[in-house]
């Protein structure tokens, strides 16, 4: 077998690994070095225009894990469990505005682009913005833009964790407002700048999952020749 073949047989075989496991053996920690793997992963990701709007909060005080409990129900067994949970966060929407001071910093400061293309790119992506897409006359869909961007990188960190045998479980099920009322009140999220757009728990199963069900390609491929 070449190596080409190998590696997408390995790849696949995580994709078949990986499920949403509801609950985590809590003896079994995932090690320091595999978990910062798993976060580059995501900070790596790909995101609209390069303007990377998320933030991780690795979330492990077991207080603060109960707080969030009662509002949490998509996470009743994975948040006492998880070797490690973490929050996604989104940008808020007057911070992805083309004009913010958080847009110009992420271009000149982090993409360094050159004065020019800066002022090019800013009119470009203002358009996208108010035109292509009308996104910024609805703060709920400008907020939900950026919050569909942190699932590239969510399905991106969960693909790496099966790639080395670490399982995972994608959340939405949470009271949003209160979920981020309770991280306010403990200084974790700033809601001037962010909110919470989905959480995932990572950790290692503690029962075997029952055999993954999907469409077949045929009913989820349309090929236009």
């Amino acid at each position: 077998m070449d190596t080409l073949t190998k590696s997408k047989k390995e790849i696949l075989s995580a994709y078949q690994f990986r499920h949403a496991t509801k609950e985590f053996d809590h003896i079994k920690k995932i090690s320091a070095e595999d978990f910062q793997f798993i976060l580059e992963t995501g900070r790596l990701s790909p995101s609209s225009f390069g303007f990377e709007p998320w933030q991780f909060v690795v979330l492990q005080n077991p207080k603060i894990r109960e707080k969030l409990l009662p509002y949490t129900w998509g996470a009743q067994k994975q948040l006492p469990t998880a070797s490690h949970f973490v929050l996604i966060l989104s940008r808020q929407p007057k911070d992805m505005t083309a004009d913010s001071e958080y847009i110009q910093e992420m271009m000149k400061n982090v993409q360094q682009l050159p004065p020019q293309v800066i002022d090019m790119k800013t009119k470009f992506y203002d358009k996208f913005l108010k035109s292509d897409f009308k996104l910024q006359e609805n703060e709920r869909a400008m907020f939900e833009w950026g919050a569909r961007q942190t699932y590239l990188a969510l399905g991106n960190m969960m693909t790496a964790a099966a790639q080395i045998g670490i399982d995972s479980c994608p959340i939405e099920g949470f009271d949003k407002v209160e979920v981020e009322r309770i991280l306010a009140e403990e200084g974790i999220l700033d809601l001037d700048h962010f909110g919470i757009a989905c959480m995932v728990a990572f950790g290692y199963r503690l029962n075997e999952p029952r055999e993954k069900t999907r469409r077949n390609a045929e009913q989820v491929v349309q090929w236009i020749e």
